[in-house]
């Protein structure tokens, strides 16, 4: 009588799992039940118990889309990209800079971007606006932009870092024999070495201007508006509104959740890339 080659997950591995399902799901459970509201009328969204079946509506979503929601969604849009667009390859080139310096030089100033990190910097919103409103770039896509990118410069730095620190040494060398520059050395060699790299920080660098709530009040008017700060003015104290504050919570996160399914391959590659020697 043959044995089966079949193998069982052990004991250990198998309440991870049961952990981590359970994890996801109390993770999940507030997005549900955001969902849920946003496809109720205000007489369901509020019934205690609440209400488990219902008639569901979708006017809420419709009302949104149809009305400004798009407009904010372009402001967060072109605000994500114009500081993806500048902090990612200014980051880039410091931390290749940094990765090729000794270990002496190089600490002291990663040490001190760090610190940079570690300030609370919701105390530089006010700088911020007197310093565009002597600029008249207050309520611009360009004072915000600025902004974030100050703010999310040592992160994108200290990130790449560690993405150039793992390509050899030998590769810059060998190049150099070929006859490279060190622009070419950076562009043609190494850069395409780190894409899930790229990838990684440019995905935190989406996140951190999307979400970003305190700046984008401060800095911003009717014009440039981003949607956490237009999402904050829906329902208000108005309990009927609240259903359509519920249907902007979901819409919100649409664009990230597209995002992170279009990038999710080079996300994994750039989250594992070095943890194997």
């Amino acid at each position: 009588m043959t044995q089966s080659n079949t193998k069982f997950p052990s004991l250990q591995t198998t309440g991870v799992v049961v952990a981590l399902c359970a994890i996801t799901f109390v993770n999940l459970i507030p997005i549900l039940w955001a969902f849920l509201t946003s496809i109720k009328t205000p007489a369901d969204a509020f019934t205690m118990p609440p209400t488990i079946i219902f008639k569901p509506t979708f006017e809420y979503h419709i009302s949104l889309w149809t009305g400004e929601f798009p407009r904010y969604l372009l402001n967060s849009l072109i605000v994500c990209l114009g500081t993806v667009l500048i902090s990612v390859p200014i980051g880039s080139l410091a931390a290749f800079g940094l990765s090729r310096m000794r270990r002496k030089v190089a600490s002291p100033i990663l040490f001190a971007l760090f610190s940079l990190r570690m300030f609370p910097y919701m105390l530089l919103a006010i700088p911020f606006f007197v310093m565009g409103r002597w600029t008249g770039l207050n309520d611009t896509y360009w004072i915000l932009i600025l902004a974030f990118v100050a703010i999310n410069q040592p992160f994108t730095i200290w990130l790449m870092y560690g993405f150039f620190d793992e390509i050899p040494r030998d590769l810059d060398e060998a190049a150099a024999l070929d006859g490279c520059n060190d622009w070419q050395v950076f562009s043609r060699v190494v850069l395409p070495l780190v894409r899930p790299g790229l990838a990684v920080t440019s995905i935190f660098s989406i996140i951190l201007a999307y979400n970003e709530f305190l700046f984008a009040l401060i800095l911003t008017g009717n014009r440039t508006r981003t949607l956490p700060v237009a999402i904050a003015s829906f329902g208000g104290e108005d309990v009927s509104e609240w259903s359509l504050a519920a249907a902007g919570a979901v819409g919100i996160m649409i664009p990230i959740i597209i995002v992170m399914i279009l990038m999710q391959r080079h996300l994994v590659r750039g989250m594992t890339m070095g943890a194997v020697k």
